[in-house]
C-alpha cells in the first residue's frame, strides 16, 4: 500500500513530501487537535524523543502560509533558550532545528547581528536567553518557543542549569566553577527561586492582549520527572545504562520529599512555640529525619545541628542559626585587650592528644535502598590510640554526606584542641559565634562572659575544614537479586603465609559482581566424580595490573614507577612503615602464563581512577619468592591481596604433582549448574620448596681452587634477631651444587655444609676453561631441590 502510494504521486509531490511533517510524524510530535483550546503544549520525552523536530515543525506551522510569501497564523515568535547560543545552535541550526526542516523556498534568513531569523512572507523568530527576560517585555509575540526548565543537582548547578554529565554526550559537562560535587540542596534552592520570582506580580505582568499573565505559574514544567521506579531506577545499572548519572544529573525523582534544613529547623522551634529565630544562614538539605516523641527543641535540634555544622546563638532575644563557615569577622589587636590584673593578656591552651579522638565511628540511616543503618569510620593516618568516638544519627544521609560528616568532625577536633582565652573592653562588638583572628591564628568565639571586661573562651578554626564533600556516591539498591553468575576464582601455590597454614594445600581466592553470598569449591580426579573441598563466604580483593611490573632489588625499597592495578573489588589503603614491617599491605602477583606466584607489599595505595589503584614504596620478592621474580610481570598479571577471604584446599599429601580438576560457583547451585567455572592445577606443595640460598660468595686461593660459600635461607621462623643462627628448616642441611659451561652442566655435587670446593684440576678435567656458573639449592626430603643461588664466575 505504501509502494502503491508513492508511486501515485507527481515528481513535485515526491520532492515536497519530506516537509509534510504531518505525514511522518508520530503522534506525540504533533500540537493538541484544537488549537483554540489551549495556551501551553508540553513536549514531554527523553533525548531522542523528537522534542526539538517537534518544536521546530511547530513554529514553521505557526508562521508559514500556504504559499512562500503568504501570511501564517504567527507574525513574531519568540525562540527562548537557556543561553542565546544553545538557542542559535539547537533550535536554528541544529539537526532538527529549524533551518534544517524547512524547504528551500520558504528558509528564513539568519541576521546573526539582530539574532533572528526573516521568512519571506516577513515573519519572523527573536532569539532570547533566559538569562535576559526582560528583552520579553516588549515585542508583544504571537508564539513562542521555550526550553525546558530544570537544573542539576550539582555543585554551582545555578550556574548553568543546562548542563549534565553523561559520558554518552558530546555535551557532557560540569556548569562553571563547579567541583562536580552532588548538591540536591542547589536543585532545590534553583527551582523555589524560579517559582518564587514568576508568582510575583512584579515580574509576571498581566497581558493587555489575553488578560492573563505572561507566564502561567501553574502550568510551569520542570525537567526532569523520570516515569521509571525509583529507586530501582538509577540503581539498576543491568537494565538502565544512565543510572550513572543520577546523583549529579536533572531528575527528581527520589529528591523531592526532602526538605532544607532550615525548613526543618523552623518546624521543629514552631512545635515547641519558638518563633522568635533566624535561620537565613542555614544552609543544608534534610532527607529524612526522627525525633522521638516528648523530645524537647534542644534535643531534637542537635543531632542536626551537630551533622550539618550549625551553631545556635542568642542575638539581642533572637535564636539565631549560623552554618560554620569559617570565615573571619574581625581581626583583634591584642595591644587592645582588656587586662586583668595576675592575668596575661592571651593565654593559649592545648589539649593533650590522649585527649582528643584520632577515630570517630558514625551510625546513620542510609539514604535510598532499604533505609538500613550504615556505619562510616574515620582515623587519621598517624593516630594511635584504639579509642573510637562513636555517634548515632537518627538520620538520612548518603553515604558520601556521612563521610563527609566524620572527616569535618575528626578535622575539627585536631583543630579545636588548641584555644584561647583573653578579655576585650565592654565597647568590642565580638559576639558569640563570630570568627575572629589573633595574631594570625582564627577562633570561633564558643562563650562570652559579660563583667566589666569580656572575658571571652574561644577554639581555633580553619576555614578548609568547612567546605563541601566533593567525592562520589554510590547509590544503593533495593534488595537486589543476585542471579548466580560465574566468578572469578583464582587457585594459587603459595609459600607459608600464616603459622596456622597446611604447608602443601593450593589457595583460592574468588570474587564476583554482584556477589552470591556464598561460593562453593568442588575438586575431582577425572572431572566426572566431584567432591566439596571449600566455600568462600568473602570476596577477594583482586584485579588486573594495566602496566608492567619489572623485577627488583630484594630488601630495598623498590621506588620504581607505580603499579596501576584495576580491581574487581574491594579498596586499598596505605599504611606506615612500621604496619607494612608487620605483615601490612601483603599481595602476590602472577600471570596467566607463571606457575609461580610472587609475594610482595605496598606501602602506599592512591586512587587514580574507579577501581584504579597506584601501588608504590614496595617490598619485592618476600617469602623465598625473589627466586621466581620474572624480568617483568606483564601488565595484564593477577594481583590478589592477602587477607581473610582466601581459603585453603587441604588435598593428601599423595595428591600432590597430580593435575585435579576443579569446579566454583553460587553455593545455592549444584556443581553441574552453568553458572560454575572450571578449570584444572596441580598442587605442587610450593609451601614445602625451601628458600634460595643467599650471600653467596667466592674466594681463591694460591693454587687456584675456588672456594665457594653461602648461607641457608630458612621458609621457617627465619624473622628472629634473637637466634644465633637461623633455623635449618629441614630434616638435616643438604645442598646441590651444579656447575654450568656454555649452556652445559658440567659437574652436579651435593653437600652437607655451605662450602663446596672447585679446585683447578677439576675444572680442567670438566672442561671449563672459560666463564661458569654456580647454582647452589637447599635439599628437601618433603620437596627436592629448592629455589637457586647463582653465581657466574668469569675470571
Amino acid at each position: 500500500m505504501q509502494r502503491e502510494f508513492l508511486e501515485g504521486l507527481s515528481d513535485q509531490a515526491l520532492r515536497a513530501l519530506p516537509y509534510l511533517f504531518d505525514f511522518w510524524a508520530l503522534p506525540h510530535q504533533l500540537p493538541p487537535e484544537d488549537a483554540g483550546q489551549w495556551k501551553t503544549w508540553v513536549v514531554l520525552g527523553g533525548r531522542g524523543a523528537g522534542k526539538t523536530r517537534a518544536g521546530a515543525e511547530w513554529v514553521r506551522s505557526m508562521v508559514e502560509g500556504s504559499g512562500p510569501t503568504d501570511e501564517g497564523r504567527a507574525r513574531r515568535v519568540a525562540l527562548v533558550g537557556e543561553t542565546f547560543d544553545q538557542a542559535r545552535d539547537v533550535m536554528v541550526f541544529g539537526e532538527s532545528g529549524i533551518l534544517a526542516c524547512t524547504p528551500p523556498d520558504r528558509t528564513p534568513v539568519w541576521e546573526s547581528g539582530r539574532r533572528r531569523l526573516v521568512w519571506p512572507n516577513g515573519a519572523e523568530a527573536k532569539l532570547f536567553s533566559a538569562h535576559d527576560y526582560e528583552g520579553l517585555r516588549g515585542p508583544q509575540f504571537d508564539a513562542a518557543w521555550l526550553d525546558e526548565l530544570g537544573c542539576a543537582a550539582v555543585d554551582k548547578g545555578t550556574n548553568e542549569p543546562n548542563r549534565f554529565l553523561d559520558p554518552k554526550s558530546s555535551e557532557s559537562s560540569l556548569p562553571k566553577h563547579s567541583t562536580g560535587a552532588r548538591d540536591d540542596l542547589i536543585q532545590m534552592q534553583y527551582l523555589r527561586a524560579v517559582s518564587e520570582f514568576w508568582s510575583d506580580a512584579g515580574n509576571n505582568p498581566v497581558s493587555d492582549v489575553y488578560g492573563a499573565q505572561m507566564i502561567d505559574t501553574g502550568r510551569m514544567f520542570v525537567w526532569a520527572w523520570d516515569a521509571r521506579p525509583y529507586p530501582w531506577f538509577p540503581a539498576d545499572a543491568d537494565v538502565w545504562g544512565d543510572g550513572e548519572n543520577y546523583a549529579r544529573g536533572h531528575w527528581l525523582n527520589g529528591r523531592v520529599a526532602s526538605r532544607t534544613l532550615n525548613g526543618v529547623i523552623r518546624s521543629i522551634c514552631a512545635s515547641q512555640g519558638i518563633d522568635d529565630i533566624d535561620v537565613s544562614d542555614v544552609r543544608g538539605l534534610v532527607r529524612g529525619y526522627a525525633v522521638e516523641g516528648g523530645a524537647s527543641a534542644r534535643e531534637a535540634l542537635q543531632p542536626l545541628l551537630l551533622a550539618h555544622g550549625v551553631d545556635a546563638v542568642e542575638r539581642e532575644g533572637q535564636v539565631v542559626f549560623r552554618t560554620r563557615d569559617g570565615l573571619v569577622g574581625e581581626t583583634l589587636e591584642t595591644a587592645l585587650f582588656a587586662r586583668d590584673e595576675g592575668e596575661p593578656v592571651l593565654s593559649r591552651t592545648r589539649l593533650a592528644d590522649a585527649e582528643v579522638s584520632g577515630r570517630v565511628r558514625l551510625t546513620y540511616v542510609e539514604a535510598d535502598g532499604n533505609y538500613e543503618a550504615r556505619a562510616t569510620e574515620g582515623i587519621f593516618p598517624d593516630e594511635v590510640t584504639t579509642g573510637i568516638a562513636q555517634s548515632e544519627l537518627p538520620l538520612v544521609l548518603t553515604g558520601g554526606k556521612a563521610r563527609s560528616v566524620v572527616d569535618r568532625w575528626l578535622a575539627e577536633a585536631r583543630v579545636a584542641r588548641e584555644g584561647a582565652t583573653f578579655s576585650l573592653p565592654p565597647s568590642s562588638g565580638v559576639r558569640a559565634g563570630d570568627v575572629v583572628t589573633v595574631e594570625g591564628a582564627d577562633y570561633r568565639v564558643d562563650r562570652l562572659e559579660e563583667a566589666g571586661a569580656r572575658r571571652v573562651e574561644a577554639v581555633r578554626v580553619e576555614r578548609g575544614l568547612y567546605r563541601p564533600f566533593v567525592g562520589t556516591d554510590t547509590f544503593v539498591m533495593t534488595q537486589p537479586h543476585v542471579p548466580p553468575l560465574p566468578v572469578w576464582a583464582e587457585m594459587m601455590d603459595l609459600p607459608i603465609l600464616r603459622p596456622e597454614a597446611v604447608p602443601d594445600a593450593p589457595w583460592i581466592a574468588a570474587v564476583s559482581e554482584p556477589w552470591p553470598g556464598e561460593v562453593a569449591v568442588y575438586s575431582s580426579i577425572d572431572g566426572e566424580r566431584w567432591s566439596f573441598e571449600t566455600s568462600l563466604s568473602r570476596r577477594a580483593v583482586m584485579g588486573v595490573t594495566l602496566n608492567d611490573l619489572p623485577a627488583a632489588r630484594v630488601g630495598l625499597w623498590d621506588r620504581g614507577p607505580d603499579l596501576y592495578v584495576r580491581l574487581a573489588y574491594g579498596t586499598l589503603a596505605s599504611v606506615d612503615d612500621m604496619s607494612l614491617f608487620a605483615g601490612g599491605n601483603v599481595g602476590v602477583i602472577g600471570s596467566s602464563d607463571s606457575l609461580d606466584r610472587e609475594v610482595f607489599q605496598f606501602r602506599d595505595a592512591k586512587l587514580t581512577a574507579p577501581e584504579t589503584w597506584a601501588l608504590s614504596h614496595r617490598m619485592r620478592g618476600l617469602r623465598g619468592t625473589e627466586g621466581i621474580m620474572p624480568e617483568i610481570w606483564p601488565a595484564g598479571s593477577t594481583v590478589v591481596v592477602l587477607d581473610a577471604a582466601l581459603r585453603q584446599v587441604v588435598l593428601p599429601s599423595e595428591a600432590r604433582r597430580l593435575e585435579r580438576h576443579y569446579r566454583v560457583g553460587p553455593a545455592t547451585k549444584p556443581v553441574d549448574h552453568p553458572s560454575y567455572i572450571g578449570f584444572t592445577h596441580m598442587a605442587r606443595g610450593v609451601a614445602l620448596r625451601p628458600f634460595a640460598p643467599v650471600h653467596l660468595r667466592l674466594a681463591v686461593d694460591g693454587a687456584g681452587a675456588h672456594h665457594f660459600s653461602w648461607i641457608r635461607q630458612p621458609r621457617i621462623d627465619g624473622d628472629s634477631w634473637t637466634l644465633a643462627e637461623v633455623p635449618l628448616g629441614e630434616a638435616s642441611e643438604r645442598y646441590r651444587v651444579e656447575v654450568w659451561s656454555a649452556g652445559t652442566l658440567r659437574r652436579a655435587n651435593a653437600t652437607s655444609a655451605p662450602v663446596f670446593t672447585y679446585a683447578a684440576a677439576e675444572r680442567v678435567a670438566d672442561g671449563v676453561t672459560g666463564p661458569y656458573d654456580v647454582r647452589v639449592a637447599q635439599l628437601s626430603d618433603l620437596y627436592g631441590p629448592g629455589l637457586e643461588a647463582r653465581i657466574n664466575i668469569n675470571d
